[in-house]
């Protein structure tokens, strides 16, 4: 079986490629990525040691690029499209959201042409073709106190980002109803673990905490999310791939809500015991409230039922050791962090 991976050097696909590598023993994977300054790859320098090349090629490349995209279609009967490609950081997309829409609207509209256009050759059997979608919690909008996310709760994106994911699940929508293409959506919530780029909520926390520097936090620091670890997101998309049905879309999340400000202290906490206070003070002293973002969605909460009922799936990692688990991680590979920081992953992409 051979799987196109979109955006396969960033956090969640990165993850997601060894998963399916490790417990798939009959799948292929080309991984295509733009190497934008989120996608790194150093994330699968194991991958491309113990599959490259029989199982695992990567291709450097936009989706948005229509000869990039039909030139992966076209050397090989493609099984399944799995799109994780996307700029994604809220912040980044209220200073310039231009690229958002470039990539996340445009990039998708690339892939469902290609995958149409060569699954609906004579030659080509689309019953076991899947083109999986990756989207956001964050195209719902923002909750109140109570309720939850579901699959019809209405779209009501509130930033650029959140914006341009709303019209990319509309046009998979679309290509379904008007073309059969057998596509998948999938909206999760907040994930966390390994190789989470550091301008993220944790990776920044932990590490500014590592260093003794200051700990930024948005407002009032009271927004609540839905967090899921990664390796649960992964488990969650290969049984959406191969049990999920097409036209259909799936929330996932691990109903484990938490304050923004409940994570900070948890982290420092947990580093105040691990390593030690710094110079006798507590890390919680670094926390520094900032000025909220633009449109700050209160509150995020996914009701999974439907993928527990339809698709048998349920979360394993529960947040108190996934937390650990994802600080001992950065404990253990500051290297990456400081090679990130430094730039010089980008100067190695470049050479590579």
């Amino acid at each position: 079986m051979k799987v196109v991976v979109t955006g396969g050097c960033g956090f969640i696909g990165s993850n997601f490629i060894r998963h399916i590598l490790r417990n798939r023993e009959h799948v292929r994977v080309i991984n295509l990525d733009k190497l934008t300054y989120a996608g790194n790859l150093a994330n699968l320098i194991d991958v491309a040691r113990d599959y490259a090349p029989d199982r695992y090629r990567f291709v450097k490349g936009d989706i948005s690029d229509w000869d990039t995209v039909r030139g992966i279609f076209s050397q090989g009967d493609i099984d399944w499209v799995v799109n994780f490609a996307a700029e994604s950081h809220v912040d980044r997309s209220i200073e310039g959201p231009e690229e958002f829409l470039h990539t996340n609207i445009l990039g998708t509209f690339r892939l469902l042409e290609a995958a149409r256009q060569f699954w609906s050759a004579p030659s080509s059997d689309v019953t076991e073709k899947r083109f999986l979608h990756i989207s956001t919690d964050e195209v719902y909008g923002s909750l109140g106190p109570g309720g939850y996310f579901t699959e019809t709760t209405p779209y009501d994106p509130s930033s650029p980002y959140s914006a341009s994911k709303a019209a990319s699940d509309h046009l998979v929508n679309a290509y379904h109803r008007t073309y059969s293409l057998p596509t998948l959506i999938t909206n999760s919530s907040n994930n966390y673990g390994p190789f989470q780029f550091p301008e993220k909520l944790i990776p920044l926390i932990v590490i500014n905490a590592i260093k003794g520097n200051s700990l930024p936090v948005y407002g009032d620091g009271k927004n609540v999310r839905d967090w899921l670890h990664v390796g649960d997101h992964c488990s969650a998309l290969l049984a959406v791939l191969e049990t999920g049905v097409p036209g259909e879309k799936y929330n996932i999340g691990a109903n484990c809500e938490r304050r923004n400000i409940d994570i900070v202290t948890a982290i420092c906490d947990y580093l105040d015991t691990r390593l030690g206070l710094l110079e006798g003070k507590p890390r919680r002293e670094l926390i520094q409230f900032v000025t909220d973002r633009l449109g700050h969605d209160r509150r995020y909460a996914i009701d999974a039922t439907k993928v527990h009922r339809d698709l048998h799936w349920e979360p394993t990692v529960s947040f108190e050791q996934g937390i650990i688990d994802t600080i001992e991680w950065y404990l253990d590979h500051m290297d990456w962090v400081s090679d990130i920081e430094s730039g010089r992953y980008r100067e190695y992409q470049s050479e590579g």
